[in-house]
């Protein structure tokens, strides 16, 4: 394993002081906290702690005290800042938290002084209004100017009022570049934007955007007296394709009579259908067939050649279902999913000999299709893992990388942002091997999703299974699952989908940990197992959140008897899971899974079930067969695994 002892060599990023070895980095970490902790309130005093001058994250602490204080951050305190840290990210953070600062203080020649390219929106407002107050608004700044301005189908930042203002006021903001930025406004439904852009136009044009725009927020039937002109057709469709999302009922009524009174061209009209029919079939509503063959074929895209298969399953119509598969494009159709079920609806029409054909090439991937062809072709899982291979002083030599080293303990102090913006500076320099031997430090520091997020730029990648199926508190994990009679590869498949085993995960719902665990469902899980709960906090004790976690699926899995269901219910809750079990009550499973309407439960039950699949290989060399696993007999068949050139792996 790679060790940050490696750092031994390095000198500190503000000094000539040795950094220390990692022992030292570990006892040192209290005091980098207390230090940040203490910046970010400003309390930080330049003698608090000298052993600090050589951490390698020195600059995050003095980064944090001076944006505590930026709008008083004198010019030489910053140009000091950033000589000392150039072209480190915690140069670029401080300038993109400065340069704000100076225009707020309207030091328009320190912001061009210290201006870089970026794509903040706020900075190039910035920039462009410096350079206009020092009279040099040139062609340049001109188009500068429009190009924000036509780019802009959302709201822009207030700063950037005063560029647009002298835009206007030297004739350069003309009519048709307002109905450049109305029309992007309109197809991105963006309706508040259409107004402000209108601000300036004729009277008669302003009126007719507003129009327009009041039309796109409640499209009825006030745009049939319209003009037969190119916008208010494309105005038309637009509103009438966002209708389709919430209403598809009035927008189909509404359609025949748009398509009459303004001319809707037979694009336009497919559109719409389009919305029409994907928003119907998403809810499996009664007209979802019709509306599917209203479609013209060069409208389908491969979402709703999917939502076609997709309705025919959830009918039982297994010829349509087959019909619908053929008709998707040759990559799609290719893809392990739609082989596994291209095969099954030839078995259920009594095509068994061509199914099987098929059901070996699905059988080809280490993912959820491919290892329930495999079981149903009785065969051993296809997976072929590989270790890489790599001489120590290349270990070393990535190990060595002082943004890598800033990233590793800026992670293990818990301030991820930060610790990307180093990780991201590291790999940016970094080759394919190298960028692999990163994943290997980051694994070997408690930051597992960096495998996730930083491989597969090469297929071969994706089976390197140790780093991106990490096992980590296998004892807790293994102690939880047999107390609560769960398969443990279940419960580590479920840790590796909701936190990547990141113990401080929290989720915008506030789900807490590695199991992402709800607060409220955390106590009650608690109270009714007798494990031991302080409040929502504990919830980022791994031991505590794998108990809980492990504890609530057992409950789930009383409630709704097969592991698969009670995957969608962890997932998406119980009243849309008690909704799908009513309308597909007998369901075969792969079916059931396959045509549930919420898009991330129904990728999350198939990824939950291979990843336990996987995980169980990692525990034990072997599997419990899929079709065992996911009907819940732990005492089922064990599967072997055989490397047969496996063409696709679970992500």
């Amino acid at each position: 394993m790679i060790r940050i002892a490696l750092l031994t060599t390095l000198t500190a990023l503000c000094c000539a002081a040795p950094l220390a070895h990692a022992q030292d980095l570990d006892a040192q970490r209290p005091l980098v906290r207390d230090a940040l902790q203490a910046a970010e309130r400003g309390q930080l005093s330049p003698l608090q702690n000298p052993t600090l001058d050589n951490s390698p994250v020195r600059g995050w602490i003095e980064f944090a005290q001076l944006k505590y204080a930026i709008d008083t951050v004198g010019n030489a305190q910053a140009q000091d800042f950033l000589k000392r840290y150039a072209n480190q990210p915690v140069a670029t953070a401080f300038r993109s938290a400065w340069l704000p600062a100076l225009a707020r203080r309207k030091d328009w020649n320190a912001l061009l002084a210290n201006w870089q390219p970026t794509d903040n929106t706020g900075l190039r407002c910035a920039r462009l209004q410096a350079l206009w107050v020092q009279g040099k608004g040139d062609a340049a700044w001109t188009k500068d100017a429009q190009d924000l301005w036509r780019a802009a189908a959302k709201p822009l930042p207030d700063g950037c009022d005063p560029v647009f203002a002298a835009l206007t006021a030297e004739g350069q903001l003309s009519d048709a570049l307002r109905w450049e930025r109305i029309d992007a406004a309109a197809a991105a439904g963006q309706t508040a934007v259409m107004r402000a852009a209108a601000n300036g136009l004729s009277s008669g044009d302003r009126s007719q955007a507003i129009a327009y725009a009041g039309f796109l927020d409640a499209p009825a039937t006030q745009g049939l007296g319209w003009d037969k002109s190119d916008r208010s057709r494309q105005m038309a469709s637009d509103g009438l394709e966002l209708l389709a999302r919430k209403d598809p009922d009035t927008a189909e009524r509404l359609l025949p009579q748009y398509t009459q009174s303004l001319g809707l061209t037979a694009e336009q009209q497919g559109q719409v259908r389009y919305q029409i029919a994907l928003w119907t079939v998403a809810s499996y509503l009664p007209d979802s067939a019709r509306r599917l063959a209203a479609v013209p074929d060069g409208a389908f895209d491969e979402r709703l050649h999917e939502w076609q298969a997709r309705e025919a399953l959830s009918r039982g119509d297994w010829a349509s279902a087959l019909k619908a598969i053929r008709e998707m494009p040759p990559t799609q159709r290719g893809d392990a999913r739609w082989e596994w079920f291209e095969a099954r609806m030839l078995d259920k029409t009594g095509q068994p000999g061509q199914a099987r054909t098929l059901y070996a090439e699905a059988a080809k991937t280490a993912t959820f299709h491919g290892f329930m062809a495999a079981d149903k072709l009785g065969q051993p899982y296809a997976l072929c893992a590989r270790e890489p291979q790599d001489t120590p002083q290349a270990e070393a030599a990535v190990a060595r990388d002082p943004a890598l080293i800033r990233a590793m303990e800026l992670w293990k102090l818990d301030r991820a942002t930060w610790a990307t913006a180093e990780w991201n500076d590291a790999l940016s320099r970094f080759n394919d091997d190298q960028r692999r031997i990163a994943v290997e430090v980051a694994r070997d520091n408690g930051w597992f999703d960096r495998a996730v997020f930083s491989l597969g730029k090469k297929p071969d990648e994706l089976q390197l299974y140790s780093l991106r199926f990490p096992l980590h508190h296998d004892a807790s994990i293994r102690r939880e699952a047999t107390k609560n009679a769960i398969d443990p590869a279940w419960v580590a498949a479920e840790i590796r989908a909701e936190s990547i085993f990141n113990p401080n995960a929290r989720s915008p719902a506030n789900a807490m940990g590695l199991m992402q665990v709800l607060p409220g469902t955390g106590a009650g899980v608690a109270q009714r197992n007798g494990i031991a709960y302080a409040g929502a906090p504990s919830l980022y004790d791994s031991d505590t959140n794998i108990a809980i976690g492990t504890a609530y699926l057992r409950e789930l899995l009383n409630k709704y008897g097969t592991p698969y269901v009670t995957i969608a219910a962890y997932n998406a809750g119980p009243t849309p899971t008690a909704r799908w079990q009513s309308q597909r009550p007998g369901f075969d499973p792969d079916v059931w899974i396959e045509t549930i309407s919420y898009k991330e439960t129904r990728e999350y039950v198939a990824r939950v079930l291979a990843f336990s699949v996987i995980y169980d290989w990692r525990l034990n060399k072997d599997a419990l067969s899929l079709s065992d696993r996911m009907n819940g007999r732990l005492d089922g068949k064990r599967k072997s695994f055989v490397c047969t050139g496996a063409q696709g792996v679970a992500n």
